[in-house]
């Protein structure tokens, strides 16, 4: 018997956000939301799904695993991302990981003339991202390279899309577009005992269907629970060291120092943080422990 009381799947977890958006049998899900999110500006018909592991340049190089990559009909990639917890460089790591699908995009020989398709990369964050060009009473944000002087774009092909699912604060009876329930979804499935009459459209039946918890194999159900966990750990360590952050000062618990067990926490945050691709600097500023003794972790 499980130790989950809930009925559906959270989309917040790795495990679930990959099993809804990330599986070729549920591309429509993946398709349906990316439409909602474009609202006309851009219509995918068909996608595919693409190796979200990607590797550098050479054996030494860093890697990126991306949670969902695909590719639409006209050649155009979509990089989907979930991300529970603020990151200090996350706009870095957001454009670093653009470049992988630019860059694949290389013809050998001497006759391309470097012609690239369309990169989206869409960050799903559940945070406030407090990022000071954006309108702080706006959910989803648009960047694109711009002229600064006319503020007209630049450039076309490359599009960041950052929704800030933490913001949105609509119940089921305010939902009005399939943007919204789509957005209300991803914030408060696992938190539903039935299917709400405002999620009862044709195009949510299969994601029912796949999110129903009693109908996961054991393995499944295995690997639900260990994601549930790292979910928990990880989002709950760093909600609290930013916490901290705020009310002492992070430079001034260093200074202090801690106490042996505080230490073995610790320890045992950063391994999980690690283990999810945090940098050593990232580790080390959320955590305060040493980059040295990080990087013997």
């Amino acid at each position: 018997m499980n130790g989950i009381e809930e009925r559906y799947i959270s989309l917040l977890t790795d495990f679930g956000f990959k099993r809804i958006f990330g599986t070729a049998p549920n591309k429509e899900l993946l398709i349906n939301f990316l439409n909602s999110l474009f609202d006309g500006a851009q219509v995918i018909k068909n996608i595919k799904y693409l190796n979200n592991e990607h590797l550098g340049d050479n054996i030494a190089a860093r890697k990126a695993i991306f949670d969902v990559y695909c590719e639409g009909e006209n050649g155009e990639k979509f990089i989907v991302e979930m991300q529970n917890a603020y990151q200090e460089f996350y706009k870095d790591r957001a454009l670093f990981y653009s470049t992988y699908p630019i860059r694949e995009q290389a013809v050998k020989g001497s006759d391309w003339d470097f012609k690239l398709t369309r990169v989206y990369t869409v960050a799903l964050l559940n945070f406030d991202m407090k990022e000071e060009a954006f309108d702080s009473n706006t959910i989803s944000h648009t960047v694109k390279l711009c002229d600064i002087d006319t503020n007209k774009v630049f450039y076309q092909k490359l599009d960041f899309i950052y929704v800030e699912i933490s913001k949105f604060r609509k119940s089921e009876d305010e939902l009005e577009t399939l943007y919204d329930k789509w957005l209300y979804v991803l914030k408060n499935l696992s938190k539903l005992g039935q299917r709400p009459k405002a999620l009862r459209d044709k195009v949510f039946d299969r994601l029912f269907q796949e999110a129903e918890i009693a109908k996961f194999t054991p393995q499944e159900l295995r690997e639900y629970e260990d994601s549930c966990k790292a979910y928990r750990d990880i989002k709950n360590s760093i909600d609290t060291a930013h916490k901290e952050g705020k009310a002492e000062g992070l430079a001034e618990g260093r200074a202090e120092g801690r106490a042996e067990g505080e230490q073995t926490k610790a320890i045992a945050i950063a391994e999980k943080m690690k283990a999810k691709g945090f940098t050593t600097a990232e580790i080390s500023e959320m955590t305060g422990l040493d980059e040295k003794v990080i990087a013997t972790l």
